[in-house]
């Protein structure tokens, strides 16, 4: 693993990457109020030794790039969008394969639509379709709901980590049991070397896709493929398959019992399918 941040634009991101530069680019974007490390460092040596070369990157605002003041993000979604190519222009890559989870897998969604030239294949994970009227799709679980709905002190970094220990117990799914003391002790070290969280909530922003990218995904001319847990109490599963609906020849994987997660028990699933499409992305 090697790590490189790129500085451009007055940003700077946060990036490690894993394998050889001369294998095929995957980038990997995280969803929100998650720095990269929530792609966990296994997981992305497994897609780096099927020949990919993977970076993964902090979007700003968490882990080691750019922060802003708490409630004063100096940045939009279309800012989150050209991030992932300030960082594939920091490594002299033209285009890559690009992987998202949840709101990384919206931002990964326009990535695709506003330079397609640049996108070899996209993978979303637990997300939902951007510029789409999603009212009649299930909404999210009433307990998470109830969870977010309490604001943590995220100056205190005993609360702010019990209370994302909860919500990771909340999004979890039911093929695999909860590792509680794992969960705390890795979100104890993203904390720490994230430096806090206060400015992570920031990440609401992102949430405000805009009105450009309204009924455009039926543009979306790039290799798609949609990964989605069957007990995901985000995004429920009928979001994934709505937004596999909307583009053409989308392909669709559902991983049993997962939840909003990457949970190490489905790894071996979810890198093959993800090894795969990149596979025939490349033909």
């Amino acid at each position: 693993m090697s790590e490189v941040i790129v500085r451009t634009d007055g940003v700077e991101l946060a990036t490690q990457s894993f394998g050889e530069q001369n294998q095929a680019p995957l980038i990997l974007i995280m969803g929100g109020m998650a720095s990269m490390l929530w792609w966990r460092e296994e997981f992305c040596e497994r897609l780096a030794a099927r020949g990919r070369f993977v970076i993964r990157y902090d979007q700003r605002d968490s882990g080691l790039s750019t922060k802003y003041p708490p409630g004063r993000p100096g940045y939009t979604f279309d800012d989150a969008v050209d991030d992932v190519f300030r960082v594939l222009d920091g490594y002299g890559i033209s285009s890559a394969h690009v992987v998202g989870f949840s709101l990384g897998g919206m931002v990964g969604q326009v990535v695709a639509l506003k330079n397609p030239e640049r996108v070899l294949s996209l993978t979303a994970i637990s997300t939902s379709p951007v510029g789409v009227d999603t009212s009649g799709l299930p909404a999210s679980g009433e307990a998470w709901m109830e969870h977010m709905s309490v604001e943590a002190d995220w100056s205190d970094r005993v609360e702010a980590v019990a209370y994302l220990v909860e919500d990771a117990r909340l999004t979890a799914g039911t093929a695999h049991p909860f590792d509680a003391a794992g969960t705390r002790a890795f979100i104890e070290r993203d904390f720490d070397r994230s430096g806090g969280y206060l400015s992570t909530t920031n990440h609401s922003v992102l949430f405000d896709v805009g009105a450009t990218w309204r009924g455009r995904l039926t543009e979306m001319n790039v290799p798609l493929l949609v990964i989605h847990g069957t007990a995901d109490p985000v995004f429920p599963m009928a979001h994934g398959e709505a937004l596999a609906r909307v583009v053409a020849d989308a392909r669709f994987v559902q991983v049993e019992g997962g939840g909003h997660e990457i949970h190490p028990g489905d790894w071996d699933k979810i890198v093959s399918a993800i090894d795969e499409h990149v596979g025939m992305s490349a033909k």
